[in-house]
Parts: structure tokens; C-alpha cells; sequence
């Protein structure tokens, strides 16, 4: 998992058009990564749209949104239509980046354990470098956070 102050490892994965998006090709801004559970599930919803409403801040300090998850690129699409949400979501279908990123583990719900993406987000310079990580947040703490963290 990347820490803070070391560089983000690159990755490279499908967004929901089936468009190869590579972290490094966002050098030069600032990059809000977020992993998120399910696409169209509530506190997937509040994150999500969270950042869109946010949007124009976040793009008037020069920065990027990504959302990742192991949804199939039709659901990303669908979900970003619904949405309308203005910015990429990548499919991670096998989970490797998130397993990298330490965004995938054990997770209970009604006493049940299973394996599952644990909501996180990562805020990254424009040198490639992790200025923030957040592994298991609230959307709406995730929300604040990195857009405080790009803003200033």
C-alpha cells in the first residue's frame, strides 16, 4: 500500500467506457482517488455525488476525481448516467489495485464475514507523490477530507 509522502504506484484499468486510464498519464494535477463498495448503493451514492458536487471546486484547484471499484464497466456506466456524475470510474473486475492499495479486505454485515473493497480514498500531488490516505471512512468524511486536501 502507498504511504504518505511515497509515490503512488502506477496502475492502469478501464473506466466505465472501456477507456485504458493510467495513473502516471495524470501527472502535473492533483488526483482524489476513491475506492467505494458497490456503484448505486446509498453511502456509494453520497460519496459519489459528493465529489460531484464538489466538482467545480475540486477542478478550479487544478485536480482530478477517479472512483474505483470492482463493478463491471456496463454498471460504472450506468451508474455515472444516473448520476450524472463528471468524472471517470474504473473497473478493477479482479481487484488487484485494490488489494494493492490496501482498499480490499474482511468486512462483516449481519454477522456474516466476507471479502470486500473497504472505502478509502487517496489524495495525490502532481508529482505522483500520496499526501493523504484514508482507509475505511464514511463517504462523508472521505468527501471533506480530500477536497480539503486538494483545495488547501
Amino acid at each position: 500500500m502507498p504511504k504518505v509522502g511515497e509515490i503512488a504506484p502506477d496502475f492502469e484499468l478501464p473506466n466505465q467506457d472501456g477507456t485504458l486510464v493510467k495513473l502516471s498519464s495524470l501527472r502535473g494535477k492533483k488526483v482524489i482517488l476513491f475506492a467505494f463498495p458497490k456503484a448505486d448503493t446509498p453511502g456509494c451514492t453520497t460519496q459519489a455525488c459528493g465529489f460531484r458536487d464538489r466538482f467545480p471546486q475540486i477542478e478550479a484547484s487544478g485536480a482530478v476525481v477517479l472512483g474505483i471499484s470492482a463493478d463491471s464497466q456496463k454498471d460504472l456506466l450506468k451508474w455515472k448516467q444516473k448520476q450524472n456524475l463528471p468524472y471517470d470510474l474504473l473497473s478493477d473486475v479482479d481487484h488487484k489495485v485494490l488489494e494493492a492499495w490496501d482498499a480490499w479486505g474482511e468486512k462483516s454485515m449481519y454477522g456474516k464475514t466476507y471479502m470486500g473493497i473497504i472505502r478509502s480514498h487517496w489524495v495525490i500531488d502532481e508529482t505522483g507523490k500520496v499526501l493523504d490516505e484514508e482507509i475505511k471512512i464514511s463517504p462523508e468524511k472521505s468527501i471533506e477530507g480530500a477536497v480539503k486536501r486538494v483545495t488547501g
